[in-house]
């Protein structure tokens, strides 16, 4: 009996405890990951910046994943999962901690750099936490476990965008580029000044509950695991290992997935409120374009719900992915299509341009795309599953490059159509820039319809 076959069996009984452990983890990951998305629009207004230089809030946060993945791994060698989880809380709550001085100084590079370290936290949290998900039950039904976690983690990407605009961001109607823009210098540097301390005291909270929240998995009953299954991977040095797991095309191409997909969940919630304000998507408060994230984890969660009663019993993970592809192509080309002008009424909303949603429905195509990658690309890794985990984890650098991309580009066709005196013009850079979604869900279709049997170059 293999060594992992033999955790499984002592642990079976207790799975439960492993399950509640990592939802409590995955809502405080979403909750910290989907605050970027308005951060975007406030950082562009309190910092002064263009809106391509906003999505280094992005960039910043998700770079540190590609970065730091390969050495996550390495510290997972050393202390252990369990041990390793609590670490990663720690180093996020550091990041929050950050946000202090630098709202003081109101300084973007000091908020970049306290975003990299949160973003370095998550990447060693979910280095250490993503593989328990697959080992702690049938792999046939990974998808499934990994879809409750799923629903944690985007009911706090609906919750973080409400709890921040009603803590810090409920004055915005006060803050407009209108009025900023007739104050003189004193006013105006006041008043962004103000603006920038309304952070402080939710980040400061934040890393109190993290540390907390870090010392309490600490003393946790969440069992270590062993994926070394055969005992002749954690001899060999990090950059042979790495070397190895590329020799599973699997792998390989469930990371190019996985990067192209994040690009694509990470444009669905980070830009729809920067393309909800530059459609003057206000609301009666002024601030309604920074609860537009929500829309989009809604639909996240909707989907996540629809994989936990779907997958496996009625649906294969594979047809899953295969269905989040082509829906996300079909989604896209309506975007780009769809007039702006096309209003629709919400209950409880102010009267939407229809694109909006459309943007937002992405994250129904989004849903399933990591639970069901994930367990595919690790399949028969064996061994090399844990190095096979953070090289995964490295695909995430799709969700900080594409956004910065997406920036530069809308700012690209914006200021062409403001030169050529087309401020009329029916769709904006912000709308077309969305075309560079396809070739992201082209790939999760081929990797669902082929990809991810390949065992052999």
């Amino acid at each position: 009996m293999t060594t992992i076959q033999s955790t499984l069996e002592v642990e079976k009984k207790s799975a439960i405890v492993p399950m509640v452990i990592l939802t409590l983890l995955f809502f405080i990951l979403g909750f910290v990951t989907w605050l970027n998305g308005p951060l975007i629009p406030f950082f562009e207004l309190a910092c002064e910046l263009t809106s391509s230089q906003a999505y280094f809030v992005t960039f910043a946060f998700y770079i540190a994943y590609f970065v730091m993945a390969i050495p996550s791994s390495y510290i997972i060698e050393k202390v252990g999962y369990k041990n390793g989880i609590s670490l990663g809380l720690l180093i996020i709550a550091a990041g929050a901690f950050m946000f202090y001085p630098a709202a003081s100084s109101r300084t973007f590079l000091l908020f970049l750099i306290a975003l990299f370290i949160m973003g370095t936290g998550l990447a060693v949290l979910q280095t250490a936490a993503n593989p328990y998900v697959v080992v702690i039950g049938p792999r046939e039904s990974a998808a499934a476990r990994i879809s409750v976690l799923g629903i944690a983690n985007k009911l706090a990407g609906f919750v973080a965008p409400i709890v921040l605009t009603v803590l810090v961001l409920s004055n915005m109607q006060d803050f407009t580029a209108d009025k900023i823009a007739l104050m003189d210098e004193v006013s105006k540097t006041n008043a962004l000044n103000s603006l920038a301390l309304q952070l402080q005291r939710p980040y400061l909270y934040m890393g109190l509950i993290i540390t907390v929240l870090a010392l309490l998995v600490k003393f946790s009953p969440l069992p270590e695991i062993d994926l070394d299954e055969d005992g002749n991977v954690t001899h060999l040095n990090i950059f042979k290992q790495i070397k190895n797991a590329f020799k599973y095309p699997q792998l390989v191409l469930g990371v190019i997935t996985l990067m192209l997909y994040l690009s694509a969940e990470v444009l669905a919630g980070d830009s729809i409120g920067a393309f909800g304000k530059q459609l003057g998507v206000y609301g009666s408060e002024g601030n309604f374009y920074l609860k537009l994230t929500s829309f989009t984890m809604s639909t996240m969660v909707i989907g996540y719900i629809l994989g936990i009663v779907l997958i496996p019993k009625y649906v294969s993970q594979v047809l899953a992915l295969k269905v989040s592809g082509i829906l996300g192509l079909i989604l896209v080309v309506a975007i780009v299509v769809v007039s702006p002008k096309i209003m629709i009424a919400l209950p409880g909303t102010p009267n939407i341009p229809l694109v909006i949603l459309l943007v937002a429905l992405l994250g129904l195509a989004n849903a399933l795309c990591w639970p069901a990658i994930w367990p595919m690309a690790l399949q028969d890794l064996g061994g090399y599953t844990k190095i096979g985990s953070a090289i995964l984890i490295m695909g995430i650098i799709g969700g900080a490059v594409f956004p910065l991309f997406y920036g530069m580009i809308t700012e690209s066709i914006n200021a062409a159509n403001v030169a050529k005196n087309m401020q009329d013009v029916s769709r904006s850079g912000n709308q077309l820039a969305y075309l560079m979604l396809l070739p992201s869900y082209a790939m999760i279709l081929f990797y669902a319809a082929k990809g991810h049997k390949y065992r052999k170059w």
